[in-house]
């Protein structure tokens, strides 16, 4: 049975997703307009109902992960609001799960469907080859060579996380920061290696001498959650921290989704001695339980990246041509330091928006291989 939109605690307080051999049609579809959901609800929706079908796929960490597939859940929210698209939408359990479940939208009659995270690219691509007349989009992955009815969604990650890299290091007590991934995906490592890169333009800078632990960039290798659920693995995410934290490590970036749920618990228990950076969303707002350990977050706006494909699919004017969000047109960034910002080193927030005009311009060269071409 599909899980349903669960708050984060029960993802806290499970070891695992439950496992399924394939997915089962969603069993209704939601209209503009609806209360599903408190977010739709609140929103008021004056848009007028069409026939045009927006769909999306999760990945196994689920439309409540407080992180990538739940920023993107919010970008179909806002098409059904806005555009007033009818909506249909179903949650994976599982790597297994993938191919049929986006099989189960295609056969909801979907004009378009959104699948989330690199792990669908397979079978996106395989669903759009076998579908020309359905768009599809992906989040976290590029476009496919040759086919015209799918586009990727994609996010130069690594130039925030640069930010936050330099941000972290200027503001160490211990002089040692820690990253882990849940598994080494590209669109893991670009957050990694912009972190590290900011961490080492920190100490060219300032004559420095701040340690990164858990990442090797030279290498592409490092500290992994690992398994058959690494995403999902909220209790492996802790104990990957508290690997870090026992090494010195006193600022934490988790790529891990809801697993990193566990990192934060780490930084919490801490009793403020460990603090973390949250990815994909600002941590400060979609993981509020945890907002005294969150120093700031390197976001990446897939709704409004979501919404517009959604968009481009409804007037006609949808192409395979990828869109990439980067720091100068606003589809990445970093989040506000919320109740850090008293805590930031004198100068600091000057030389971040320093630093990210720098970016922008090309006087700063990150060097990611992970990042979009």
């Amino acid at each position: 049975m599909k899980k349903s939109l669960l708050s984060i605690m029960a993802l806290t307080s499970a070891s695992a997703l439950a496992l399924s051999a394939c997915a089962e049609a969603p069993t209704a579809t939601t209209t503009a307009g609806s209360s599903e959901t408190a977010s739709a609800a609140a929103s008021g929706s004056t848009a007028a109902a069409t026939d045009f079908t927006a769909c999306m796929v999760s990945d196994a960490g689920g439309f409540d992960d407080k992180s990538f597939n739940e920023t993107a859940y919010n970008g179909l929210l806002k098409a059904k609001d806005e555009l007033g698209v009818q909506t249909n939408q179903i949650e994976s359990n599982a790597e297994s799960e993938y191919a049929g479940n986006v099989q189960a939208m295609i056969d909801a009659n979907c004009d378009v469907i959104v699948t989330v995270g690199y792990a669908l690219a397979s079978a996106t691509e395989a669903a759009a080859k076998q579908n020309p007349d359905v768009s599809f989009a992906i989040v976290d992955n590029a476009s496919f060579e040759g086919v015209d009815n799918a586009k990727g969604l994609i996010f130069n990650a690594a130039q925030p996380a640069f930010m936050a890299g330099y941000a972290a290091a200027a503001m160490t007590s211990t002089g040692t920061v820690g990253t882990f991934g849940g598994a080494n995906y590209p669109t893991v490592s670009i957050f990694m290696d912009g972190f590290a890169e900011g961490v080492k333009y920190y100490n060219e800078q300032k004559s420095g001498s701040v340690k990164v632990i858990g990442w090797d960039e030279e290498k592409q290798d490092g500290q992994f959650i690992g398994g058959n659920n690494p995403f999902g693995d909220v209790s492996g995410g802790k104990n990957t921290a508290a690997t870090l934290i026992a090494q010195g490590a006193d600022i934490i970036l988790p790529v891990a989704g809801p697993a990193g749920i566990g990192a934060l618990q780490a930084a919490q228990e801490s009793g403020g001695k460990v603090n973390a950076i949250w990815v994909d969303t600002d941590g400060y707002v979609s993981a509020p339980d945890y907002k005294s350990s969150i120093v700031t977050s390197v976001e990446k706006e897939m709704d409004v990246a979501v919404f517009e494909a959604i968009k481009a699919a409804m007037d006609g004017s949808f192409s395979s041509d990828p869109y990439v969000g980067t720091l100068e047109n606003g589809g990445v960034g970093l989040a506000s330091f919320h109740d850090f910002e008293s805590k930031m080193p004198e100068g600091l927030a000057d030389e971040l928006e320093q630093i990210k005009a720098d970016i922008i311009s090309g006087a700063i060269t990150i060097t990611s291989p992970s990042q979009p071409s």
